[in-house]
């Protein structure tokens, strides 16, 4: 069962003046926007406070004394008030939203951009939902602060301010009597909403280990009943709904306490002044229209100490979003240029790996002293056991991570002196599980080349052999490829992800394992595909179907980080080495595969 730790809590609500001074500088570029809110909000509390003042003057000086004119003159200047505060509530509800809007734009828009700088480890090492939750709900959060819990705030220090000033204008007496009330009724206020958002923060935590035990339990049913783990589980979720039940209903019970204990006070508080102002009332130093007056304001400066304590504990919440915000725009990426980078206007050259190491992790090689030489127009194929480093090979080609140790040369200039741009833009990939973007198909092949015209698109489809298939389809071009391209087959995907790859033009071409996931016939187009798209060019491929790569002018046998062997396919067969054991192996699984076909029983029908 939770209990209170106030050292805990004070770590939950901690808030640097760092991280504030950052959350703040959000509003610097709409500074006007954010001082014109600020002006109509506090010029609609003002007039609050004036208007109940107003109300006293009508009593004291109209009902009371009879004056009709008195009256008649303060109606007319209240109306007046009323109609420049309806003015100034429409232009603080206007501009703050329209505020709110503009500090989410700025922030998921650098967000959005600064992600497009990060390196691929980034997005390797973090969840695309911690990633998505910092540019939704983490931004909305933020950005309500700012504005929302700002013009609460504002409006809750302007409305203690002008009503003690009216008080004491008043009665200096009965004023100090509210103030000396009003650091009991903030220390309450702020104690039991600190306390209250510990438990609540308890039952979020609890609920969360609840739901991933629903989700394990789901999903792994058939292991728990095989392994007869009901009685343990039920043991195990019933301390987790425990945690919860008690976390919840102590924040219940503190939340429905809140309320009467403010109301008690602000009661002792309205039943001094009444008591006191009565006296005075008799003894001629107060008229009954400050009595009601005094009462209006002291209602006025209790409530918003609530909105304070609200903004508060809001505020410790956001403070967290604006430090997660904060730690993904800070992320610098792994990869990036080179204060003197040289430009560059093609690639194309011979390509060098001079002893190259490379760690994901420390101590933990996977790449390790790789040395070799690939000349211009050359295709390379890279093979081997999966895990031996033939994708990391790629990554470091297409510059998505950088050498630990040695060097990459592209035409005998270190890559890493060239800007990442002038690399990227240069290489096309297509990768074993092709990604093609929500619309047409049309626009997911001019994804390769956003200037490129219908008859440029069309040509790189018939290049790559996608054509006659897209032509099938009702829209031709036009039709829409579904979320992720889950409309078409594995197969057209990746047809279309190799014509894209051809209208980009790429001076170095790299497939990973394109062909992996289909049929033969389906291969044999890619193939076809492939080779036109190569032609030419220098490429990496990487297949574990070592048919695909008979024909490559060099064939690299990575295995455990180290090269194995290399050599052309007939070299390497006449060797009997790695490559021949793993041509040969999988050759006669090939083989035994289409025996086991033929020689398959078939059903007989019955006459």
């Amino acid at each position: 069962m939770s209990t209170y730790n106030e050292l805990e809590e004070k770590e939950y609500g901690k808030l640097t003046s760092h991280i504030f001074r950052r959350v703040l500088g959000l509003l610097k570029p709409h500074w006007k926007w954010a001082v014109g809110f600020l002006l109509c909000i506090a010029l609609v509390s003002i007039i609050d406070s004036y208007t109940t003042f107003l109300s006293k003057r009508i009593i004291d000086e109209g009902i009371i004394a009879g004056s009709r004119e008195a009256i008649v003159r303060t109606i007319i200047i209240y109306g007046s008030l009323i109609l420049v505060q309806a003015a100034s509530a429409f232009g603080f509800i206007y501009l703050v939203g329209v505020l709110a809007e503009r500090v989410r734009y700025d922030l998921r828009k650098q967000m959005f951009n600064h992600l497009q700088q990060l390196s691929l480890s980034y997005f390797s090492e973090t969840p695309v939902g911690w990633i998505m939750s910092r540019l939704t709900s983490d931004t909305e959060r933020l950005s309500d602060l700012l504005t929302w819990g700002i013009l609460d705030v504002t409006w809750a220090v302007i409305n203690i301010a002008t009503a003690a000033i009216f008080m004491f204008i008043i009665n200096a007496n009965l004023a100090l009597i509210v103030i000396i009330m009003l650091p009991i009724l903030i220390l309450v206020a702020f104690r039991f909403r600190t306390r209250i958002l510990y438990y609540y923060r308890q039952s979020r935590k609890m609920n969360s280990k609840i739901t991933g035990a629903f989700n394990e339990t789901i999903t792994g049913v058939r292991v728990i009943k095989a392994l007869s783990r009901e009685e343990d589980n039920l043991e195990e979720f019933s301390e987790l709904t425990d945690g919860m039940y008690h976390a919840s209903f102590k924040a219940a019970w503190l939340s429905a306490l809140f309320l009467p204990t403010v109301q008690v006070i602000s009661a002792l508080g309205l039943g001094v002044v009444l008591w006191r102002g009565g006296m005075q009332v008799q003894l001629g130093g107060m008229t009954i229209g400050g009595i009601q007056a005094f009462v209006s304001y002291i209602t006025f400066i209790m409530w918003p100490i609530q909105d304070i304590a609200r903004v508060y504990a809001q505020m410790q919440n956001a403070v967290a979003s604006a430090e997660r915000i904060f730690g993904l725009i800070d992320t610098e990426p792994d990869v990036k240029n080179r204060t003197n980078t040289i430009e560059t206007e093609t690639i194309e050259g011979d390509i060098r790996f001079e002893d190259v190491h490379f760690y994901y992790e420390e101590d933990d090689p996977v790449i390790k002293g790789l040395s070799f030489h690939v000349k211009q127009g050359e295709m390379v194929a890279l093979v081997g056991p999966t895990g031996g480093g033939k994708t990391t090979i790629v990554n470091l080609l297409c510059r998505f991570y950088e050498p630990t140790r040695g060097k990459i040369y592209f035409n005998d200039v270190d890559y890493q002196d060239m800007k990442l741009e002038d690399i990227q833009s240069r290489i096309g990939v297509v990768l074993q599980t092709p990604h093609l973007f929500s619309g047409s198909i049309r626009d997911n092949i001019r994804y390769g080349n956003l200037t490129s015209t219908d008859e440029d698109i069309e040509k790189a489809a018939k290049l790559a052999g996608a054509h006659d298939f897209i032509m099938q389809f009702d829209r031709g071009y036009e039709q829409d490829v579904g979320e992720g391209g889950n409309l078409l087959s594995v197969g057209q995907k990746q047809l279309i992800s190799i014509a894209r790859a051809i209208l980009a033009q790429p001076e170095l071409f790299i497939m990973d394992e394109a062909t992996s996931s289909v049929d033969t016939l389906t291969e044999a187009l890619i193939q076809r595909g492939m080779d036109r798209l190569m032609e030419n060019r220098t490429s990496f491929v990487i297949a574990h179907r070592l048919s695909t790569i008979k024909r490559a002018d060099k064939i690299i046998v990575i295995e455990d980080g180290h090269i194995q062997e290399m050599g052309t396919h007939s070299e390497l067969i006449r060797k009997k080495g790695k490559y021949y054991n793993l041509y040969t192996q999988q050759f006669r699984h090939e083989l035994e595969a289409q025996y086991d076909i033929l020689n398959k029983p078939q059903p007989v029908e019955s006459s």
